[in-house]
């Protein structure tokens, strides 16, 4: 029979990072390459060993198999005790807060709830794929906003057109960010917030790197700003903070009414997270301290090694304070894709390339903190040799 896609199929391409991880894998095959893997944003250090045990043990319970349909009180109380302790934000659990499978699941599928075809999403020029991804699935039209290099590559607000405010729905931001990894100021959300009263826009911060810091000053949740909560919402990931990528599990809190909403989509998309995955993700946010303390230090001193020893290469780095990543321009004349297989191919290193994330990416690849430090600097050892 013929398979024919769907006309929405024609939107969506490959994403590259399997891809990617092909070719270094025949590369490892064919000529025994050592290959070092700083594509994928996907923690390396094991969850917490109070997490492996509390999910275990509730893993053998038979009780725990059934249908959770959606989050439990703990978890839901457990997300608003976080935030009152480590944000000082004050959130309803029952009304202020809702659980995603993971936080690709409520990127992809939030803009569904509030945006019809043709509607305008502001987003950014390069962003994270999954922004894209629920636009279009939405039938919503991008409208990329431009980067303020000069004030640490935050969104310009100021760069939107007039006419394209009034037509927007929704504004996605995200800081410390993937790939740029900006860090937000209480300054800049008050900025936002008003922007969207003005306009009448719903905003959405993701916060998926708001643990990854590394100046002993937390980033700024959006929900500080003054306003925030009237109009947006921010989501947050327990994969990169806590170690949990496998688990699957999120959340976004929020404007109670635009919660209410996405509530009601939820409810015919899934049957809620497997119950011992809530369970365990309370108790990390529970004692997220003393968990994400070991992370920031072990993070903080990759990003040290790899920011400098690339500038010492001759590259030219996005300067942060935080984030999982680093954003860097490579000092050769060759497109970021061309570049990320020659990097594999001559000396095994996977980066991803800055076009994956959108248009002005190119000459970029994003590098992820995600191998010990005695194998960042063998990485950077092996980029000092590539010959282009």
């Amino acid at each position: 029979m013929e398979i024919i896609p769907s006309k929405k199929m024609s939107l969506y391409k490959p994403a590259i990072f399997s891809e990617l991880k092909r070719f270094a894998t025949k590369q490892q095959q064919e000529n025994g390459m050592e290959i070092i893997d700083l594509s994928l944003g996907s923690p390396d250090m094991p969850p917490h060993e109070i997490l492996r045990e509390h999910l275990s043990k509730l893993s053998l319970l038979p009780s725990s198999y059934g249908y959770t349909l959606s989050a439990s009180n703990q978890f839901k109380e457990a997300v608003a005790r976080y935030y009152k302790r480590v944000n000082e934000v004050d959130l309803d659990p029952y009304t202020e807060v809702i659980q995603t499978i993971g936080s690709q699941e409520g990127l992809v599928h939030l803009p569904v709830a509030f945006c019809d075809p043709g509607d305008i999403v502001l987003t950014t020029n390069p962003s994270y794929v999954a922004y894209d991804a629920g636009i279009k699935l939405a039938g919503a039209t991008s409208y990329y906003i431009p980067l303020d290099a000069q004030r640490g590559f935050v969104p310009n607000l100021n760069a939107i057109p007039e006419e394209i405010a009034k037509k927007a729905k929704l504004l996605i931001i995200n800081m410390p960010g993937n790939p740029v990894p900006a860090t937000p100021s209480l300054e800049y959300f008050s900025e936002v917030v008003n922007f969207a009263k003005k306009f009448n826009i719903i905003v959405l911060h993701d916060a998926a790197y708001s643990e990854f810091y590394f100046t002993g000053e937390r980033p700024i949740t959006f929900l500080a700003a003054p306003g925030a909560k009237e109009v947006g919402m921010e989501i947050n990931s327990l994969s990169k903070s806590f170690s949990l990528a496998g688990t699957r599990v999120a959340y976004i809190v929020g404007n109670a009414e635009m919660i209410k909403v996405f509530a009601q989509l939820k409810s015919n998309l899934d049957f809620g997270i497997f119950d011992p995955i809530q369970s365990t993700a309370a108790l990390a946010l529970d004692h997220a301290e003393e968990i994400t303390e070991d992370l920031r230090f072990t993070f903080s001193e990759r990003h040290r090694v790899l920011t400098k020893g690339l500038v010492d290469l001759g590259w030219d780095v996005a300067p942060s304070t935080g984030g999982m990543f680093v954003w860097a321009k490579y000092p050769y004349e060759i497109d970021s894709v061309t570049f990320a297989y020659k990097a594999i191919e001559q000396v095994g290193v996977i980066m991803v390339p800055g076009t994956e994330f959108g248009t002005e990416g190119e000459g970029y690849v994003r590098l992820a903190l995600v191998q010990p430090v005695e194998l960042l600097e063998k990485a950077l050892k092996k980029l000092r040799s590539i010959s282009i």
